[in-house]
């Protein structure tokens, strides 16, 4: 395939989108689905319109999925306005570690026991599939920095720090499968780097880098009387690129410190705002085009009764939820259709038990196994148990393993797996994300009237 047919797929795709999007929009049918639809017909199953080798192709889909996940664990960051010590925050910390643990465990014990796996790559695979996606969760996630709902919040926070669990486990899976007869050799550098350094540094190193260049941007931009000009989306992918080289520089989790420094950079805001109710990208609005026009029409909203301050972030924030958000919808059409060309040539029918017990066993028991007391409804738990949806994440880190020398076997077996569960998952959640959680917001206002 030719760089132009590439093109025009993706043209002729995100076309179909936008044309029918007011037909979908009153579908119980997410854009995912329709994607993976598209993907299946233009395939070689289909009209044989695009092919795609992904053993061949490993190396950029890394890299392509690896920046969709960057992307749109910027966008997540930046729409978590609590502190860190409200109880939301419990949710979030609940289910990206030991739910996370226990469906890692869960899915390994499936794959050795049913499938006859090694331990090695069942738990490779294990840790692949686990964590619930940034990416194809953006339905289920906080709508805006105002959205507290602890269901969503809790997703988004997963979303956002599953993978400080999952990656160093996607490494160990790796160690096991290379030099698994004697794990004492190299198991203690594994928890000590993997685990106990990379996290933290990675979360603390991004928090810091994005709060602190918050705060200056702030203050050169009220200082220089400049807010209404500056490119926003030049900051969005410095502060993504910087936090992320950063935090690989010294052995932590780019993953991790690129949604710690969005969290940074939203706290930046709040401080400067004096702890405004509302995040300041509800008081002002940015126009299209606001870096080329007279300062006094560059915003919608009350601009005299805000602080300078307001002002500044409203306009920042705003431009770069505005184009983060571009970027993920963007890559997210462009990979789901990619995932539906290949699906078929790698269908592995095993992928139905796997997905079945993952979805309706592993990921729901081990939410309900957490003792959360008050935090959590019973109608939350249940949610929180069925929204842990597969994605773009899990891809990032399949191809992140195939470009590690697996076995070809292991490797053939591992990709077949991971698409197919991804593509049930996108199946199963996606006809299902509408009509459940408008059945919660009506609960919800039901309880409150």
């Amino acid at each position: 395939m030719t760089f132009i047919a590439w093109v025009a797929v993706l043209g002729a795709v995100l076309l179909i989108l936008a044309l029918t999007s007011s037909y979908l929009r009153w579908m119980p049918v997410t854009t995912s689905v329709v994607c993976l639809a598209l993907g299946i017909a233009i395939g070689p199953a289909g009209l044989g319109l695009l092919q795609l080798d992904i053993h061949q192709a490993s190396g950029w889909m890394e890299h392509l999925t690896e920046v969709a996940v960057l992307f749109s664990l910027f966008v997540s960051g930046l729409k978590l306005r609590l502190p860190l010590n409200s109880r939301s925050w419990r949710v979030a910390f609940g289910l990206a570690g030991p739910v996370m643990l226990l469906s890692i465990a869960g899915v390994g014990l499936l794959l050795h026991y049913a499938l006859h796996m090694p331990w090695g790559p069942a738990l490779l695979i294990g840790a692949i599939l686990a964590p619930t996606d940034p990416v194809l969760a953006t339905m289920v996630q906080v709508s805006d920095a105002q959205d507290y709902d602890r269901v969503r919040f809790g997703l988004s926070g997963e979303a956002g720090l599953n993978d400080g669990v999952a990656f160093p486990f996607v490494i160990l899976g790796l160690l096991l499968t290379r030099q698994g007869d004697d794990p004492g050799a190299w198991l203690g550098d594994w928890a000590l780097f993997s685990l106990l350094w990379a996290v933290p540094v990675g979360l603390l190193s991004g928090y810091w880098m994005g709060r602190g260049l918050g705060h200056l941007t702030l203050h050169l931009r009220i200082k220089h009387a400049d807010s209404t000009v500056s490119p926003n989306d030049y900051l969005s992918f410095a502060l993504i690129a910087l936090a992320y080289v950063v935090a690989e520089l010294i052995q932590g989790y780019g993953f991790l410190a690129v949604f710690a420094a969005a969290l940074g950079l939203r706290q930046a805001e709040v401080h400067s705002s004096d702890h405004a109710r509302a995040p300041a990208e509800h008081l002002v609005q940015p126009v299209v085009g606001h870096q080329h026009v007279d300062p006094a029409q560059a915003v919608h909203g009350d601009v005299e009764a805000l602080q300078e301050s307001q002002v500044a972030a409203g306009i920042m924030l705003g431009d770069m939820l505005a184009f983060g958000g571009l970027v993920e919808r963007a890559m997210e059409v462009f990979l789901v259709t990619l995932l539906g060309v290949v699906l078929i040539a790698h269908w592995d029918w095993h992928a139905l038990t796997v997905a079945a017990l993952l979805f309706l066993l592993i990921r729901p028991l081990s939410v309900l196994l957490i003792p959360w007391g008050r935090l959590l409804d019973r109608r939350q738990r249940l949610l929180l148990g069925w929204f842990g949806i597969r994605g773009i994440g899990s891809l990032y880190y399949l191809f992140y393993a195939l470009n590690h020398d697996l076995d070809p076997a292991l490797a053939e077996a591992s990709s077949n797996l991971t698409l197919s569960v991804v593509a049930l998952s996108i199946l199963a959640h996606g006809l299902s994300t509408q009509p459940m959680l408008a059945r919660y917001e009506h609960h919800k206002k039901r309880r409150r009237s």
